[in-house]
């Protein structure tokens, strides 16, 4: 539907004793992709919190192919697969410099009301923002 790519360089903090990016960086390597993808149509995470709005993960999907090393170059493509209601949905897939896949995830978040912490519906100028990226492609 919607996808953007992010890079991001390993760095030696992120590796375990074996040299192997650490299973647990992946959800962060999601992290940084979600936000930037959504920064890219013009939605940051700071003006949906300002807006009463959370994003927690409600689910995290990961599957292994290779490892990522210290010091690889990853491209972090990351996909909104549909358009979202109460839940957001993402895939990612990452690349090493080589263009080897390493890595697909998925993850799902929902909206909530930071006061009541009750799921909501997805802000309208959000879809509105999704709506508009799409055009311009």
């Amino acid at each position: 539907m919607l996808t953007h790519s992010v890079f991001y360089r390993v760095c030696y903090a992120d590796t375990d004793q074996m040299g192997y990016v650490y299973y647990g960086n992946y959800a962060r390597f999601y992290e940084i992709a979600r936000v930037e993808t959504l920064r890219n149509i013009g939605v940051s995470y700071k003006v949906l919190e300002d807006a009463g709005i959370g994003l927690p993960v409600y689910e995290n999907y990961s599957k292994y192919y290779a490892p990522a090393l210290y010091d690889d170059l990853l491209r972090v493509d990351c996909t909104l697969v549909k358009m979202p209601s109460a839940r957001i949905e993402f895939e990612y897939r990452i690349y090493n410099q080589l263009d080897e896949l390493l890595h697909e995830g998925k993850t799902t978040l929902v909206f909530m009301d930071l006061a009541s912490k009750k799921v909501v519906k997805a802000p309208e100028w959000l879809i509105s923002a999704i709506i508009e990226k799409k055009s311009d492609v």
